[in-house]
C-alpha cells in the first residue's frame, strides 16, 4: 500500500479523534499543552494499535476470503465511511459521551477506544491487502496524534462548526479508498 493511500486512510480514521479533540478544546477553555499531549497520545496510540489487532484477526481468515477480499475491503470501508457520514449529517447518537472532557484517565481511555473501533475493521482489511502493516500503522498513529493535538487548540478557538463536516469528509475518504481498492483488483 502506498504512502499516499495510507495517509488518506489515516486522515479518514483520525476524523473521530479530531472531532472529540476539537470538542474537548472547546470545553477545556484555555487548554494547556499537557492537556493536548495527553489527549493526542491516547488517541494516537489507540488508533495505531487497533489496526494491528484487526490485522492479526484477519490473518486467520485470509485464506477463507482471498477470492473476494477486494469486496470485503470495499464493504468494510464503505460501512465505516457511511457510518461516519451518517453521524456527520444526523449528529452523534450519544452526544453526552462526546461532550465529556477526557481529562480523567477512565474517560480518556473510553473515548480513545470508542474513536478507534473503526481502525479495528480497517486492520482486518489490511490483512488481505498489504504484506506489512508497519507503514500504515505508523502513519495512522502519527496523523491521529497531530490531528488530535491541533484539534484541542483549534477547539479552544472555534465553535462547533467543524465537527460534523469533519465526519462527512472522513467518511467520504474511506469510501473512496474502498472503491479504489475494488477498481485496482478488477482492472
Amino acid at each position: 500500500m502506498s504512502f499516499f493511500t495510507s495517509f488518506l486512510i489515516a486522515v479518514g480514521l483520525s476524523a473521530d479523534a479530531f472531532a472529540v479533540s476539537l470538542t474537548s478544546g472547546m470545553a477545556l477553555r484555555r487548554p494547556r499543552p499537557l492537556d493536548a499531549l495527553r489527549i493526542a497520545l491516547a488517541f494516537g496510540i489507540f488508533q495505531a494499535a487497533m489496526p494491528v489487532v484487526g490485522w492479526l484477526a484477519g490473518i486467520g481468515m485470509k485464506d477463507l476470503i482471498a477470492g473476494f477480499d477486494h469486496w470485503v475491503a470495499l464493504g468494510l470501508l464503505g460501512l465505516i465511511g457511511g457510518k461516519m457520514i451518517d453521524e456527520g449529517i444526523r449528529g452523534r447518537p450519544c452526544d453526552a459521551t462526546v461532550d465529556a472532557v477526557p481529562m480523567s484517565l477512565w474517560t480518556l481511555l473510553v473515548l480513545a477506544v470508542a474513536t478507534s473501533i473503526d481502525a479495528l475493521a480497517v486492520g482486518v482489511t489490511f490483512s488481505v491487502l498489504v504484506a506489512s502493516i508497519a507503514l500504515p500503522v505508523t502513519i495512522i498513529g502519527t496523523t491521529t496524534f497531530v490531528a488530535s493535538f491541533a484539534g484541542v487548540f483549534l477547539g479552544d478557538r472555534c465553535a462547533r462548526l467543524f465537527e460534523r463536516k469533519v465526519e462527512i469528509i472522513g467518511g467520504l475518504i474511506l469510501i473512496g479508498i474502498g472503491l479504489r481498492i475494488l477498481i485496482d483488483h478488477i482492472s
